[in-house]
């Protein structure tokens, strides 16, 4: 129970109150204070209480709470997000499972947190079986006409019986024998995107993204309610088959699940009623060419009335309906999942603890209203918050006073779509003479396409722009295939050499910094869409940029500054075009100041002293070894040959670079583990650093020696 201040000024004699009341109530003030202190212990009791059990009790206590069960904790640094609490909860119930496949199961997912499925090989050995333990579902030859089962072939959930391959699980080589166990994670995850109005292309023709293109929609996973609990399809997060989508539709469609449409029957901005599951039909919308195909015709049901439907077509996030519908100009929303690996540029996750708790001016912005009307209305200082996940066309531009600050930003857990119609310009007021405060303007949350964030250089007094967790879309929006659609146009135009640009956790285009001003960039994608293409530099596209310092980042394109204050746990993907101006595709102009450190730089680069960064570090140790064995010093010629080599072997290798597809710029399994390990704490380079990945696995690996039953060999294979 709390203690107000009210309360404890009741509790004083009549008489004192009095002439408090005379005096201004200054006691009662000072009794404010005394009431502030009063709660900070009642909330630190409650707290003592609350960290006696693992659910509950604060993060520092649950290695404690695991010490008195035995529990060993796990020393290798894991991310951020990623607690032990599920697993010291969890351990009683492992030790009494010890080496079932659903125990397995669930440790892989509480150590790591990603989704897991744990399948026993011996279950799909293509063997004569023992009479007293047949398996009637594991038939020698594939059944043909089972196409679910012939679609499961070669991921977690297959069926399919092998034939014996002797080679260790262990190594990552070998799978289907008695003894091996695999489990098998899932490294995207499902995010959502909550009732966002969906525009046509072309009369009837609709896409489910907001940016208007080909986009494979996601499951949303239903969790698991028991550790004996084998995970099926509907638990993980994987891309929606149309096939099985259409033979499980309540399984994937409704309120709730993974996909959801909505109609605004009175064509404005109130409640939106959900389409029923009689009128979707599951099917095929794009050929190989990305045409349209397969759209749906009217289908009369009595004269002068036709029957309801929307074509669906999950497999590209494409839906169309028919001529009757279009006559009626539907309202139709969406809500969807859609695959990414990382919290990173515009999303609808927990953003709350970063928000700026200092302001109090908070205009809202949703449904139809403007969001420059919601600016203008703050007179240079506020927050304009965006209260949905809608779509706003808007030409914006913000100016902010001196000394003061804006935040325009989506509410916490949305993902509001600002298509610009023009750039957005940002400036500051200019502080009185004699003094050097500047503006702040930041953004957060903001998913922004049709336009660059322009700075520009006459009266502007902004001092710091503050990107956070947004999405500058690279080349400034996308065509319907996917494609950049202005992929040489800058995300971020800054002519202000008095402007400092902080960008964190964020994904934009390519950036053109006028020497003077400062950059840094931390857990972010800077694309410009091509390596040969320019990702820094200054406006003139020639020039340096200003001071850059980038920490564990990707850089898609050549790069130009002034000075590299520092680069550490990045991945530069750079090179020269043919007949190229630039001297290399990394260039510092004062190679004495700074330092660059785990990370990939091409040996070209002409950068700042260089610690432990690949391929350098491995070409140097090639060589010595090379050395060592000959016993004298390698000529040029040796030494160019062992380098060529090198290089070839050890460059980053992406999953997949197109901007909106789930595996975005996702390090591949196939990659070195010089940069799939090479950060200065073994986790890998660029990015998605943050995510720890190579630690949940060495984790898993440590765990699973512990809870293997003897005999049992693991593997661990990544679905995506």
């Amino acid at each position: 129970m709390s203690v107000s201040s009210q309360q404890l000024y009741d509790l004083l004699p009549t008489i004192y109150r009095l002439r408090d009341g005379e005096n201004n109530e200054v006691l009662k003030s000072y009794l404010t204070v005394f009431a502030e202190q009063i709660a900070v212990l009642q909330e630190n009791i409650d707290q003592l209480y609350d960290d006696q059990f693992i659910e509950t009790c604060a993060e520092w206590m649950v290695p404690y709470i695991g010490d008195l069960i035995a529990y060993k904790p796990l020393h290798t640094k894991v991310t951020r997000e990623l607690s032990q609490r599920a697993e010291v909860a969890n351990t009683i119930a492992y030790r009494r499972r010890k080496g079932t496949a659903t125990m397995l199961e669930q440790l892989a997912r509480d150590v790591t947190g990603w989704p897991a499925r744990t399948v026993e090989f011996f279950q799909i050995l293509a063997t004569t079986q023992y009479m007293n333990h047949t398996r009637l579902q594991n038939h020698y030859a594939p059944d043909l006409l089972d196409w679910q089962g012939l679609q499961s072939i070669k991921t977690a959930f297959d069926i399919t019986a092998h034939s014996v391959d002797v080679r260790h699980i262990d190594t990552d080589l070998g799978k289907y024998n008695i003894k091996n166990i695999a489990i098998y994670l899932w490294r995207l995850q499902s995010y959502s995107l909550t009732q966002f109005p969906l525009i046509p292309v072309s009369p009837g023709r609709y896409f489910l993204s907001p940016l208007q293109h080909d986009i494979p929609l996601f499951n949303r996973p239903v969790a698991e309610s028991n550790i004996t609990h084998l995970a099926e399809p509907l638990n993980v997060p994987h891309t929606i088959n149309r096939r099985v989508m259409d033979v499980e539709l309540l399984a994937y469609y409704g309120e709730g699940k993974s996909i959801s449409i909505f109609e605004d029957l009175n064509n404005a901005d109130g409640d939106l009623d959900i389409i029923s599951e009689n009128v979707i039909r599951i099917c095929c919308l794009s050929d190989n060419d990305g045409n349209w195909i397969n759209e749906p015709l009217n289908e009369p049901v009595a004269p002068g009335i036709f029957k309801k439907i929307i074509a669906l077509d999950p497999e590209t996030g494409r839906l169309a309906i028919p001529p009757h519908m279009i006559a009626d100009e539907p309202n139709l929303w969406a809500t969807l999942h859609f695959g990414f690996s990382a919290n990173m540029g515009g999303g609808e996750y927990e953003r709350a603890s970063a928000f700026d708790s200092v302001l109090t001016t908070v205009e809202s912005v949703s449904g139809s209203q403007s969001i420059q009307t919601a600016l203008d209305n703050l007179s240079g200082e506020g927050v304009v918050e965006i209260e949905d996940s809608g779509r706003y066309p808007e030409t914006l531009s913000i100016e902010v006073n001196a000394g003061q600050t804006i935040e325009l930003r989506a509410a916490n857990e949305h993902s509001p779509l600002v298509l610009l119609d023009g750039d957005l310009e940002i400036r500051g007021l200019e502080p009185a003479s004699g003094s050097d405060e500047g503006g702040v303007v930041t953004l957060d949350g903001l998913l922004i396409a049709g336009g660059s964030i322009v700075i520009p250089a006459t009266n502007n007094g902004l001092r710091i722009l503050h990107l956070r967790h947004c999405t500058l879309v690279p080349g400034i929006n996308l065509d319907q295939g996917g494609a950049p659609t202005a992929p040489e146009i800058p995300g971020i135009f800054v002519a202000s050499s008095a402007v400092q640009i902080v960008i964190e956790d964020c994904i934009i285009g390519a950036l053109r910094v006028v020497e003077g001003a400062e950059v840094r960039i931390e857990n972010s994608i800077v694309d410009a869409n091509a390596s040969d293409a320019i990702a820094y530099a200054a406006p003139d596209s020639i020039s340096a940029g200003g001071t850059l310092t980038i920490i564990n980042s990707t850089v898609i394109g050549k790069l130009h500054t002034r000075i590299m204050q520092l680069a550490s746990n990045c991945i530069f993907d750079a090179k020269l075009a043919p007949d190229d101006s630039w001297l290399s595709p990394l260039l510092a102009e004062r190679k004495q100041q700074g330092c660059v450190r785990f990370s990939f730089v091409p040996l070209s680069a002409r950068l700042p002293r260089r610690f432990r960064c690949q391929p350098e570090l491995a070409v140097n140790q090639a060589i010595q070894k090379a050395q060592a064995r000959q016993g004298s010093v390698l000529n040029s010629a040796q030494k160019s040959l062992i380098s060529a080599r090198i290089v070839n072997s050890i460059y980053p290798v992406f999953t997949d670079t197109r901007y909106g597809q789930p595996a975005y710029m996702q390090l591949a399994l196939s990659c070195a583990k010089e940069i799939l390990s090479g950060a200065d704490d073994e986790s890998e380079m660029g990015a998605f650093h943050d995510l720890f990945q190579p630690q949940r696995e060495i984790n898993l690996k440590l765990r699973l020696k512990e809870y293997l039953r003897f005999g049992l060999e693991a593997g661990v294979f990544y679905e995506t």
